[in-house]
């Protein structure tokens, strides 16, 4: 601690407070150490940090079309008879969500998978439906065209709780008829034509939206574009029918309690965490000239990896890791500090997919001088001779804070058993699904506060290279924060750094099953051993799983490849909006 502070004092000294930088995002999960340095950081002054690594971008989307409306509650899908898996490889992300999935289809429901490549995921699904990366809101256009062309839309529904749909059927969908749509998407015409028949003619489709859609340039408008399609049916009024994307439950916890915006004296500038590489690398006034992660691993997740590493193998840069492993990111760290696991600490947990939230209390006590994140600040903040009481307290007392006066949602709920450590769910009001929290009360297809009243479709960007890259999840491995589990990543579990590759596009370049290959695009390149799978289409390869550069073959991983650019609203990550070519391992690039 003395060592950090003494330094930052000489940083601040020469550059200013903002020539020190935060990184962190959602490696603890609970809603105390996940933003306990927000505080700290606000009253050094150093420079604020925009964490829109997930998927900002698609819950932009959803708000312009449904605002502050309440998510479906997963356990609504019981009663579909048409469950649309899109864009969502519920195997690795969502597996709660499938007890849904299985209790609907044991009463008669259907399944569909649309995706870019057979995801394990496709094992649920009765039928699967491969689209062109970043085609999804053109498919969406095309099954509205269709709903409007044929009168298969709720006429009543529309009537009474939607504004902009007739502005959307003469204005956007007469462009989008299957057969522009087939070109987008690469599925046929008559594919298009019988999905949206079968979607109309379902008793209450119900639509579980992924996130990786949401990772192109046109993240945001596809979202929205998806969203409006419940609405044509009217799949709200009915038992089972909606769309599902992310949950959110912030009001019933404030956040605010914690991250204490007010400690902000001015505003210090924002840096995209998306764009780190950027920022370590690019001269700019003042400098970054000391970086301090927690409970991340930028090296690993964030886009264009070898501008990351250039920045952090700076001489001149000052770097503080906060961490429970030896991340890559911690292997370039002037100093190391011990961090505990959600098994040493108390917090409090919202859930990814569902309303529950619960209070947990450590099971062992720290290891050695494992310190959680909130602790570490407060020493921090000591060591800067910071006076506020808020400093001085503990984890429990922040969560008895928002215990012992909850919000009206919160209170709604058992605080009791919430404090003995049980998971509790938050309630949903009689009526949620169609009390639309927008300005009008109802679903805004047309939204006049956007740039782009009514929504339509724009093509992603890709890169240069012939083939598109899904960086996608894996179900061994959610994160990067999994890479130290011997008996999930590497030899002794028999996994390996694979990119999966069409038959086809194996063959056009001479390539064999486990041999070693290289990725490539401008940001630069990665090694692999491919898997040659007709479960992957033509002009796709798929990269599964963050991986340690420790276990990759070569001495890059994946987001080597993947670059900086935001999508097209709220600045989210492309993960998905890149493109490379494939040569084997030794051979000299074209």
């Amino acid at each position: 601690i003395d060592q950090i502070t003494t330094r930052w004092g000489d940083i601040i000294a020469a550059h200013g407070a903002e020539a020190i930088l935060p990184y962190s995002y959602a490696g603890t999960m609970g809603i105390v150490h996940r933003h306990a340095g927000h505080p700290f950081f606000y009253k050094l002054g150093a420079s604020r940090l925009e964490r829109t690594i997930c998927s900002p971008a698609k819950e932009y989307g959803w708000k312009a079309v449904m605002g502050n409306t309440l998510v479906l509650h997963p356990d609504e899908a019981q009663g579909s008879d048409l469950i649309v898996l899109w864009g969502i490889n519920a195997v690795a992300t969502n597996i709660h969500f499938l007890h849904s999935v299985r209790q609907a289809k044991q009463r008669g429901a259907k399944v569909w998978l649309i995706d870019t490549y057979e995801t394990p995921t496709a094992k649920v699904a009765d039928e699967v439906f491969l689209t062109m990366p970043g085609s999804d809101g053109a498919l969406a256009l095309g099954i509205m065209h269709v709903l409007a062309r044929d009168g298969l839309v709720d006429e009543a529904f529309l009537a009474a709780h939607v504004e902009g749909y007739d502005e959307l059927r003469h204005r956007v969908l007469p462009d989008y008829p299957p057969s522009v749509v087939s070109g987008f998407t690469g599925l046929a015409e008559t594919t298009i034509e019988t999905m949206a028949r079968q979607y109309a003619a379902a008793a209450a489709p119900f639509i579980r939206l992924g996130g990786g859609l949401s990772r192109y340039g046109n993240g945001a408008m596809t979202v929205r574009l998806i969203t409006c399609l419940p609405a044509l049916v009217g799949a709200w009024a009915k038992r089972g029918g909606g769309l599902m994307g992310n949950i959110a439950t912030g009001s019933a916890l404030d956040t605010a309690a914690v991250t204490r915006e007010d400690f902000l004296a001015r505003p210090t500038r924002i840096i995209n965490m998306n764009q780190l590489g950027a920022a370590l690398t690019t001269r700019s006034e003042p400098p970054i000239m000391s970086l301090y992660v927690y409970h991340s691993n930028p090296v690993g997740i964030t886009p264009d990896q070898n501008s990351v590493l250039a920045g952090l193998e700076r001489d001149d840069l000052f770097t503080v890791v906060h961490e429970r492993f030896l991340t890559d990111t911690a292997r370039h760290a002037d100093i190391l500090l011990p961090a505990t696991s959600s098994l040493e600490h108390s917090d409090i947990y919202r859930s990814y997919g569902h309303y529950c939230i619960q209070r947990a209390y450590p099971v062992i006590e720290p290891i050695g001088e494992s310190k959680a994140n909130w602790d570490v600040f407060a020493l921090l903040a000591s060591a800067q001779g910071w006076q506020e009481p808020f400093f001085a307290q503990s984890a429990d007392d922040l969560i008895d804070q928002w215990l012992d006066k909850p919000s009206p949602w919160l209170a709604a709920a058992d605080i009791s058993r919430l404090r003995s450590g049980e998971a509790v769910e938050l309630p949903l009001p009689d009526g949620y699904k169609t009390d639309f929290r927008t300005p009008s009360g109802k679903i805004s297809i047309m939204n006049r506060s956007e740039d782009q009243p009514l929504p339509s479709y724009g093509a992603p960007r890709g890169d240069e290279g012939p083939l598109w890259l899904m960086s996608a999840p894996t179900p061994i491995m959610l994160n990067s924060s999994f890479n130290e589990r011997a008996d999930l990543v590497g030899a002794e579990a028999g996994n390996q750094m694979t990119l999966q590759m069409n038959p086809a596009d194996a063959a056009a370049r001479n390539l064999a099953d486990g041999q070693r290959v290289v990725a490539f695009n401008s940001r630069g390149e990665v090694v692999f051993i491919l898997a040659v799978t007709s479960k992957v289409p033509a002009g796709v390869v798929v990269a599964e799983g963050v991986w340690w550069i420790g276990h990759a073959p070569g001495s890059r991983s994946v987001n080597a490849l993947t670059s900086q650019r935001l999508t097209d609203r709220a600045a989210g990550s492309t993960f998905y909006d890149t493109k490379v070519d494939v040569r084997p391992e030794g051979s000299a690039a074209c």
